[in-house]
């Protein structure tokens, strides 16, 4: 059945999705639970690996977080297990700078962090989504204690330097005047019926309700300077006490303003499933992840081993690495099964006798750029002159994202913010300048933002992931095309060798696809072993 102009029916999966598209997941979310739908995951529990054969074991090249995560269960389970690490740290990715760290990357520029104690930035990840309970779980294994990660904050700002004069915009004023002009197109459709059966006559009033409070929209269904839109975005004055108290309301953008600013393409990243309230991060930095595994491993983890071979036959496998204490040495490790975690940008260089389809595949996956500079301020200026207190900064300068600390707020004395977090072509021109001209290059940026820059910076730091030399990269980035024809070969056991990270996962960059990949292979790896190596 058509309406009376022809055009096809439009279903509730029609509509929904109409929203979704013009208003973003939170506005469909709504519409969803307006019209009766919506759901969520969970950690199975721990990996079974019992009856492990007596004696068998493993060696694990990398201590990042897969390989420790792998170490730690096999350990437990009675295996014998040596990593090999490249770093004189654990972590890998899970990493952060601290005052009195010093970090070389490829090239040789050597950068000494000067933070004041307390103070620190996360180069790799920076915040563990509530429903990645793979990596929690570790987290309350090993005594790291958690606390909130801010990521929405509608304090902080969207800026685009071609909008409004190149002057920041409230999250909260644009999001709320972007989805009050979406919420009154909407309205106006249903109540002109350009929304026409299937949908009810109460679907329609359903919907309407829940666009009027969605939008703030006044009782003609219209966004307009009001006390509810004032409440959304900020008032001009805010309401207070006495005679003086009475409130001024703010006036909104335009629709026309709204939809030719561009700055609608940013605020839908906190719609996205990973970066969905409630967030965590570990308390004084994400490489507590990383120390409290290498602590609970201890010996079992050789340090700043760098691999330079891999062999394997029927009967095991063999690693050879250069102990970086002794230059030009050449040394070997060996065990019945091999679990590498070794990111792919430094694997696909070194020579590994495994088959065409897993070498094939360690080849075919590129790495994303992407850089994270940390700036160190006098005081912490955007609480005490903005009132930010956590969350991020989203602008089309080169720097892309200012992140505010979600810790220490009121503290006095000195701050850090994450002054850049750059992918893409922006990332390719930072990773080519000095450390020292990218936190120039911040702090100018920025300044755009924050006109406190430049009188309160003090230092900082700045880490280029594709010139680190222990990844070459950030994570690894799969197309569809690459995933359907390598995927499956990347992850396959090649007669003793086995692959695990955050690559080898449906969740690339995020510690709980590493923990998840590590698990999936050391269970088929026990299944194996437990077979007499051929199941």
């Amino acid at each position: 059945m058509s309406d009376r102009n022809g055009a096809p029916p439009m279903t509730r999966r029609d509509l929904l999705r109409m929203i979704g598209v013009s208003a973003g997941s939170a506005a469909m979310y709504q519409a969803m639970t307006a019209l009766g739908f919506a759901a969520e995951s969970k950690r199975n529990g721990p990996v079974d690996l019992s009856d492990a054969p007596r004696g068998a074991s493993v060696l694990i090249l990398g201590a990042g977080i897969a390989g420790m995560t792998a170490a730690y269960e096999l350990r437990n389970a009675g295996y014998r297990v040596q990593v090999l690490e490249y770093n004189a740290r654990p972590g890998g990715r899970n990493w952060s700078l601290r005052g009195g760290d010093t970090y070389t990357e490829l090239g040789g520029a050597t950068q000494q962090c000067r933070f004041d104690k307390g103070l620190y930035i996360n180069p790799g990840p920076w915040r563990l989504p509530h429903h990645h309970q793979h990596i929690l779980h570790y987290c309350r294994e090993l005594g790291v204690k958690v606390e909130p990660f801010i990521e929405l904050n509608q304090n902080a700002y969207v800026h685009s330097s071609r909008a409004f004069g190149g002057k920041p915009m409230r999250y909260r004023a644009y999001q709320s005047d972007f989805n009050g002009a979406v919420a009154e197109l909407l309205a106006k459709s249903v109540r002109e019926h350009g929304l026409d059966a299937p949908l009810t006559k109460e679907d329609g009033e359903k919907l309407l309700a829940a666009l009027q409070l969605f939008g703030a929209l006044d009782n003609d269904y219209r966004y307009v300077e009001s006390d509810g839109t004032s409440d959304r975005r900020g008032y001009l004055r805010d309401p207070g006490g006495g005679l003086s108290g009475r409130p001024q309301f703010s006036k909104p953008l335009s629709p026309g303003d709204v939809f030719r600013s561009g700055l609608w393409e940013t605020p839908w990243l906190h719609s996205v499933y990973e970066f969905q309230e409630t967030l965590f991060q570990p308390v004084g930095g994400m490489g507590r992840i990383g120390e409290a595994f290498g602590r609970e491993l201890g010996t079992i983890i050789r340090y700043r081993s760098r691999v330079t071979k891999i062999d394997q036959d029927e009967h095991g496998v063999t690693a050879y690495y250069e102990d970086a204490g002794k230059p030009g040495s050449t040394m070997k490790a060996q065990a019945d099964w091999c679990l590498c975690t070794i990111p792919l940008s430094i694997l696909s260089q070194i020579p590994m006798s495994v088959g065409k389809p897993m070498a094939d595949a360690i080849a075919a996956v590129p790495y994303a750029s992407a850089i994270k500079i940390g700036l160190q301020f006098k005081r912490r200026f955007w609480e005490e002159d903005e009132q930010i207190y956590g969350g991020i900064t989203m602008t089309d300068l080169p720097i892309q994202q200012i992140g505010y600390p979600s810790h220490g707020c009121f503290d006095r004395g000195k701050g850090v913010l994450l002054g850049a977090y750059v992918w893409g072509q922006s990332a390719f021109e930072l990773t080519a300048m000095s450390p020292e001209d990218r936190v120039r290059a911040a702090v100018r940026y920025g300044a755009q933002i924050h006109p406190q820059y430049e009188a309160e910076f003090d230092n900082g730091v700045a880490v280029a992931w594709h010139r680190s030399p222990f990844t070459m990269g950030c994570f690894g980035i799969w197309s569809d095309a690459a995933r359907e024809q390598h995927y499956d070969n990347l992850c396959a056991i090649d007669g003793r060798v086995a692959l695990a990270g955050e690559h080898a996962s449906f969740l690339p960059a995020w510690q709980e696809g590493a923990v998840t990949s590590a698990l999936d292979a050391i269970s088929r790896i026990h299944r194996r072993a437990v077979a007499g190596g051929h199941a």
